[in-house]
C-alpha cells in the first residue's frame, strides 16, 4: 500500500466517524399529532433557523458526506 493510500484511508476513516458523529447529534424530526402542532410553533416562531444549531450539523454533514464520496473515488483510482 502506497504512503498516498494510505492517508487518504486515514483521512477516509475519520470523516467516517465524524459523518457517523454529525448524524447522530442531530434532532430526529417529530411525527404524529404532536409533530403536527410544533411543525406551527416551528414555522411561526423560528425565524432564525438558518443560525441554529441543527441548522450548523446539517451543513457539516453535506460537506463531509460530499468530502467522504469524493475521497472514496480517489481511493479507488488509486
Amino acid at each position: 500500500m502506497s504512503t498516498l493510500s494510505l492517508i487518504i484511508t486515514i483521512a477516509q476513516v475519520i470523516l467516517a466517524v465524524a459523518l457517523t458523529g454529525v448524524v447522530l447529534f442531530q434532532s430526529g424530526k417529530s411525527a404524529g399529532l404532536s409533530g403536527a402542532i410544533a411543525g406551527v410553533a416551528d414555522s411561526f416562531m423560528g425565524k432564525n433557523k438558518a443560525h441554529s444549531w441543527d441548522a450548523k450539523l446539517a451543513k457539516a454533514t453535506k460537506w463531509i458526506a460530499a468530502a467522504f464520496i469524493i475521497l472514496t473515488f480517489v481511493l479507488c483510482l488509486l
